[in-house]
């Protein structure tokens, strides 16, 4: 679904949190690859849609009141056939019901494994003076314990993404270290400015949080999403 479609529903839900599908669909409207990511609303539904993507799989608990999946135990990696699919929607269930008993939980979101990349974080936020601006840094639980991020109000000119990225204390593990490949900067930068241009276009998105994106050296994909539109 389009933007506007997403917005419309969420109104008529009284929401404004975007579930993972659901954001997804924004960033990659944006024009940031996303890694193909369905919604299973059955455990039956999640085995069928993993046998279809392609293992390993990851679930992911799927519920508009519930904004950190990993904090409840609502996600499962490596998932490597149908029968650890089975078990893991299973868990997921039960894990949401007994750490937000209130939730409404739509199902979980089924994706193929992404291949390891260095993890980035591409956020965006409304700042009460300055007004939208974007977020970039190491991703993980790296942009929690060092906090190594830089920042710019949108909408950004190329010479700002550039600088972005290269001002982080992190930037050396983008070139690649200890024999590890360099990424694609310059994907990087076409990624900050993609979200700019969107975020600029589009003022009810309220934030973004992309954590993480896996950085290769051909290119990048957003395995995770948070998308909060801005309330009424």
């Amino acid at each position: 679904m389009s933007l506007t479609e997403l917005t419309a529903t969420a109104k008529r839900e009284g929401r404004t949190l975007l579930t993972e599908v659901e954001s997804k669909e924004v960033i990659k409207e944006a024009g940031i690859s996303v890694t193909e990511t369905l919604l299973a609303r059955s455990r039956d539904d999640a085995v069928a849609t993993a046998q279809r993507l392609g293992f390993p799989i990851v679930l992911k608990v799927v519920s508009p009141d519930i904004a950190h999946k990993s904090d409840v135990g609502g996600v499962k990696l490596g998932l490597a056939d149908a029968q650890a699919v089975g078990r893991a929607y299973d868990d997921i269930m039960a894990s949401a019901k007994r750490a937000q008993p209130s939730a409404h939980v739509l199902g979980v979101s089924v994706q193929k494994m992404a291949k390891p990349g260095v993890e980035i974080i591409i956020g965006a936020s409304q700042d009460a003076q300055f007004g939208p601006v974007l977020m970039f840094g190491l991703g993980g639980v790296m942009v929690e314990v060092l906090k190594d991020v830089s920042f710019r109000i949108i909408p950004l000119a190329p010479r700002d993404a550039r600088d972005m990225v290269r001002e982080i204390k992190g930037y050396p593990v983008l070139q690649g270290v200890r024999g590890q490949k360099p990424v694609n900067v310059a994907g990087l930068e076409d990624a900050l400015l993609k979200l700019s241009a969107y975020i600029q276009a589009h003022p009810q998105v309220k934030e973004v949080d992309l954590n993480p994106i896996f950085a290769y050296e051909d290119g990048l994909v957003a395995v995770d999403a948070r998308v909060v539109l801005a309330g009424a």
